[in-house]
């Protein structure tokens, strides 16, 4: 398994769109992809599951991977959220 903190840094802030985008960047992947923020789980893959999130800019999460990409999945998602994939 892989972890990393990240803080969300999206100039677009953390609306509808961004979070879909979020979602198809984590399907991309084949491993399994949480994303945890105060305290909640939720499954990265997930559009309900993101949006209950209320991903804000400056907001501190942890995303975790586990499968054959978990190390390019975290830092695709890392990218994303960093404003770098956006």
């Amino acid at each position: 398994m892989t972890k990393k903190n990240i803080c969300v840094k999206l100039q677009s802030g953390a609306g509808a769109r961004p979070v879909a985008l979020l979602v198809q960047e984590a399907s991309k992947y084949d491993s399994i992809i949480y994303i945890q923020a105060d305290g909640r789980k939720v499954n990265a893959k997930s559009i309900m599951g993101m949006m209950s999130l209320g991903l804000q800019t400056g907001l501190e999460l942890e995303v975790s991977a586990e499968g054959a990409d978990e190390q390019e999945a975290v830092e695709g998602i890392d990218c994303f959220l960093s404003g770098k994939g956006a």
